[in-house]
């Protein structure tokens, strides 16, 4: 990954720091991050997968540890996070609670039969945490995933540009390109679907005040380290005032959705850089399966141009989730 990638990814510090201030008013402002979880939840009904062990990555006040809790009665779900804070308030839904790094998770090698990381993937390196889940993960074992594609707050960075060239927005990986990390991993038969959410505003200052509220801010390594400045800022807001219609602004978020099997060992990692996989994007999620049990029922296979018409999807709130950009 090349330098310039790495200072458009957020600082692990910095974003944990973000998120131990958000705690008390995410669930307040998690609209996003709700949607991303009952859909992803959705997905797990079409793979046969009985987990003795689940692990709900990146917990934060830990609703999904407790809809996994629900769904898996005789479970053990374990909830991760690097910030004490979530922790903290994800004791008030789950007993098993784990400070942890995603990229780094203190659990055994094959030990976990699922791993749920809605939204976790957004605020470190997909590579090394799809390598995490690989380890951890036995033979058939499911990581189910969701994060946000590279048009998620288009606006916002068009706003930006038009400002200065400095980073506003964290960098984001595309489907395909997950697609092959996951591989690259040595996770097996990736399944990956995307679909796009519009987001409405009256004003910048309720989309700034929800960002903050969940944690979104700007955590970038190569984010200015200075003041905004009335001037630029004051530039930013015109530019993205500037298409309002009926009073709002829009903003657009591209949710992707995945899932990927572990294999228990049984692939090593491929060498050299994570973007250097040599797997053709039309095998992705085309692979023979193997035979365990959990892998006789096919997952649902999503495809963008049959569900074109969830692009209109428009959630009326001043609100969204992970990844966004200057206070």
């Amino acid at each position: 990954m090349s330098r310039g990638a790495e200072f458009a990814l957020p600082e692990p510090r910095a974003a944990r720091r973000a998120f131990e201030r958000a705690a008390a008013a995410f669930d307040a402002a998690s609209i996003v991050h709700d949607e991303a979880r009952r859909r992803l939840l959705e997905r797990l009904d079409y793979v046969r997968l009985e987990p003795a062990v689940a692990v709900d990555l990146g917990c934060a006040t830990g609703r999904s540890a407790e809809a996994l809790a629900a769904r898996y009665g005789s479970a053990r779900v374990l909830a991760v996070d690097s910030s004490l804070a979530m922790l903290e308030a994800a004791r008030r839904r789950t007993r098993l609670v784990i400070a942890g790094d995603a990229e780094r998770l203190p659990l055994a090698d094959g030990s976990v039969d699922l791993v749920f990381a809605n939204m976790a993937l957004p605020w470190g390196r997909p590579d090394r945490v799809f390598a995490e889940a690989a380890r951890v993960l036995t033979d058939g074992g499911l990581i189910a995933f969701s994060t946000l594609g590279p048009d998620s707050l288009e606006q916002v960075r068009r706003a930006w540009a038009s400002v200065d060239d400095r980073i506003h927005v964290h960098g984001l990986f595309d489907m395909h390109d997950l697609g092959d990390l996951a591989i690259a991993a040595g996770l097996d038969e990736p399944v990956l679907d995307v679909d796009r959410l519009t987001l409405t505003y009256k004003d910048v200052e309720s989309m700034i005040r929800d960002l903050r509220a969940c944690g979104a801010i700007n955590t970038a390594a190569g984010r200015r380290r200075t003041l905004t400045g009335r001037r630029r800022w004051a530039g930013f807001e015109r530019a993205l005032l500037a298409d309002r219609r009926d009073g709002r602004f829009s903003v657009t978020i591209e949710l992707i959705l995945g899932q990927a099997f572990g294999t228990g060992g049984s692939r090593s990692q491929k060498s050299g850089s994570p973007h250097e996989a040599a797997v053709p994007i039309s095998q992705i999620g085309r692979r023979p399966r193997r035979s365990r049990a959990q892998r006789e029922a096919l997952p649902v296979r999503y495809n963008p141009q049959t569900r074109a018409h969830a692009n209109s999807a428009r959630i009326h709130a001043p609100t969204f989730n992970c990844h966004q950009l200057v206070g």
